[in-house]
């Protein structure tokens, strides 16, 4: 049986600039990295291969460089890495990405029973967290999201139990076969990859499907089939701090400080002394 992991290359956000005239990302230069939450839905699908013997199928959906990341995770130990590109799958929001990587893991189906599919919380450079939960309504799997721990899969009852983390709680939920699961960074600690793995990956092949290959309808997908449209990507501007004082006295400076803006607003200050401040 096979465990579909879904991952996605995305810059790295602690060097992503924006052009201040056009409002776009300034991609020129910038290194891009495997989203970070879906290397941690990578590595579960290792550890599941490695207990229960799952083969594992890596999907991504991006430009031609996308076959990096790839193989990279061809380098942790995944089975089969699949790219999925194509100018007519460009500009997709969330809806039309689950689209494409739900026809995907139906693709991959048609060859070997899916067992589950998994995907990061959500990625670093949308933060939508809708992709997974996208892909599980498309196929009508079971859905299990902010997933901290898989307890057990039983392959002859066809049921997943996993562990859901909620704020200040824990959930044990168990669930059928096929289902889709997006996890948490504490589910894990990725492994890394051996030199022998990295020369294998090098060798590796990549299977490519674009659009002919997936026969899609191109009003469903990409820019054309996005419900949503990013118009414009800005720095938000904060008003500088301002620095009062070099730390000594700081109380009393502080309270002066705000004693000055509150009367700037038209409050009146009252001043109240300490008992033990009198002499």
């Amino acid at each position: 049986m096979l465990v579909v992991t879904c991952v996605k290359q995305v810059p790295d956000t602690t060097q992503v600039k924006v052009d201040p005239v056009t409002g776009t990302l300034i991609r020129e230069g910038v290194p891009f990295i495997m989203n970070p939450f879906d290397t941690h839905a990578l590595e579960e699908s290792l550890r599941l291969k490695d207990k229960y013997g799952f083969r594992v199928a890596v999907l991504s959906m991006g430009p031609p460089n996308t076959e990096v990341t790839l193989r990279k995770a061809l380098a942790l130990g995944v089975d089969e890495a699949v790219l999925l590109s194509d100018r007519a799958f460009g500009g997709a929001d969330t809806l039309a990405t689950s689209m494409v990587l739900a026809e995907a893991i139906k693709k991959l189906a048609e060859k070997e029973e899916v067992a589950l599919a998994i995907c990061g919380k959500q990625t670093i450079d949308g933060d939508t967290a809708q992709v997974g939960p996208g892909i599980a309504t498309r196929l009508g799997y079971s859905q299990l999201t902010l997933v901290d721990f898989i307890e057990d899969v039983d392959l002859k009852a066809k049921k997943v139990r996993v562990r859901i983390k909620h704020e200040g709680r824990h959930q044990i939920v168990e669930a059928p076969l096929p289902a889709m699961i997006s996890v948490l960074r504490e589910i894990n600690h990725p492994r890394y990859p051996t030199v022998p793995m990295r020369l294998t990956a090098q060798e590796a092949t990549i299977t490519l499907w674009d659009n002919k290959a997936m026969k899609l309808d191109e009003n469903n997908i990409g820019l054309k089939g996005s419900a949503t449209q990013v118009r414009k990507i800005f720095s938000p501007e904060r008003a500088r701090g301002e620095i009062v004082g070099d730390g000594v006295n700081a109380p009393e400076k502080a309270a002066g400080l705000l004693t000055t803006k509150l009367k700037g607003e038209g409050f009146h200050v009252f001043t109240y002394l300490d008992k033990n401040d009198v002499q």
